[in-house]
């Protein structure tokens, strides 16, 4: 044991000698030195402004002497012009209201012209009668503040441009995309005799390029060929066998406009460009129109490969699926077996050839279900009779109201005979 008051002499008892020696040093440091040396400036004003008491610090930060201060300036005096404005209007107002306030940004002068960002906190002290006395302040230097403030708001418009730059490359790029899209379907429709046509392409996004396409165009002096399609994914890829797919039809139906060769030429294209590494293919609905001046009525010749049927709608108000058995997807074997389905489109009679994004369009509140086959036939029967561009207005219209259930490009085609 060791005596009272004594420490044990080993490394432990040095440390608490020297714990003890810190703070005996501490507490022989003065509130008037405490005051002068605090690491924020203090002043003590009258109720009018006049300065009567400032700490070192402050001096130092303002590069003043205490001799000219003190008694002989006031704390706005301090201030910049935008300060004294704002001390007056604000910060003085508030205080005498509140009798304190606190964390107030302002700016005070250097006696060499620069300026110091400070924040700035005051209570009012007040006398055994209740009249107020003075008023004592505390500033805080906020230099390192502001410049970290300066650097967020540089760091803002930094990223509001490049937001601004993202958002016009974004319209640039949607423009380029539709002008390539549009270049992917035809510019109009040509006037057939005997038929009416009418055609509508949705984008499910302006951001990449749908590889959903169609056509109609002369084969001869009586015959008009057209087809409709889906090109496997999306983008620049999809494009390319779009452009591609549209182009062989057409050429191939000028040498011979039967829907089986026509879908037969097609698969052999596709087949032969794409069997590598990055296999592509399509859905596809080739067919003829084969006009009757006589009767008014119009041969259909219709071949699939892989793509929904087609929907006949009947004057009378019926509607089916035309059949269009076998038909592979185009482009996936080396050869595929087409077959040949025909029908005869009488006056207000309707053909209508859609693409999957219809059919596939997610319904309901939870957008879950799929509009599907039997949705879109009990459509076809309540509009059977119409006219093809009322039929596509119709379509565009359920379109509208699927909204963000409907993610995927829809192209309609609908070709009828009018009404004599």
């Amino acid at each position: 044991m060791c005596p009272a008051g004594q420490l044990p002499d080993h490394p432990e008892a040095d440390d608490a000698r020297s714990s003890v020696a810190t703070f005996a040093e501490l507490l022989e440091d003065s509130a008037e030195e405490l005051y002068e040396s605090a690491p924020c400036g203090y002043l003590s004003t009258l109720m009018d402004g006049t300065i009567a008491r400032i700490n070192a610090t402050l001096l130092d930060w303002l590069g003043l002497e205490r001799g000219a201060v003190v008694g002989r300036m006031r704390f706005t005096d301090l201030l910049t012009v935008g300060g004294k404005l704002y001390h007056e209007t604000h910060f003085a107002p508030l205080l005498h209201l509140r009798g304190e306030i606190s964390g107030i940004a302002l700016d005070v002068k250097q006696a060499d012209g620069g300026r110091i960002p400070v924040l700035v906190s005051s209570a009012v002290k007040h006398g055994g009668d209740g009249e107020p006395q003075l008023i004592r302040t505390t500033v805080f230097d906020a230099r390192d503040r502001r410049a970290y403030e300066q650097e967020l708001l540089r760091g803002r418009k930094v990223a509001e441009e490049a937001l601004k730059q993202a958002e016009a490359d974004r319209a640039r790029l949607q423009d380029a995309l539709a002008v390539l899209q549009r270049s992917l379907l035809p510019d109009a429709l040509p006037e057939v005799p005997g038929v009416e046509v009418d055609a509508y392409y949705h984008t499910a996004s302006p951001d990449r390029l749908g590889g959903d396409f169609y056509d109609v165009f002369p084969v001869d002096g009586r015959r008009f060929a057209f087809f409709l399609g889906d090109v496997c994914g999306k983008g620049p890829a999809a494009a390319a066998v779009t452009s591609l797919t549209r182009y062989t039809l057409r050429a191939a139906a000028l040498h011979d406009a039967d829907p089986v060769s026509a879908l037969s030429t097609l698969n052999k294209v596709l087949h032969e460009r794409y069997s590598g590494g990055d296999p592509r293919y399509c859905t596809a609905v080739f067919g003829v129109l084969d006009p009757d001046p006589e009767t008014g009525d119009v041969a259909v010749r219709i071949a699939s490969g892989g793509h929904p049927p087609a929907v006949v709608m009947r004057a009378d108000g019926t509607a089916d699926f035309l059949p269009t058995p076998g038909g592979l997807l185009v482009g996936i074997l080396p050869a595929a077996r087409f077959t040949t389905a025909t029908t005869i489109l009488a006056p207000g009679d309707t053909l209508l050839l859609y693409t999957d994004g219809l059919t596939e369009a997610r319904t309901g509140q939870s957008r879950t279900s799929l509009y599907g086959d039997e949705a879109l036939l009990a459509f076809a029967a309540d509009h059977a009779g119409m006219p093809p561009h009322a039929v596509v207005k119709a379509l565009t219209s359920l379109l509208d109201d699927f909204g963000e259930g409907l993610d995927d490009d829809t192209a309609l085609l609908a070709l009828g005979v009018p009404r004599l």
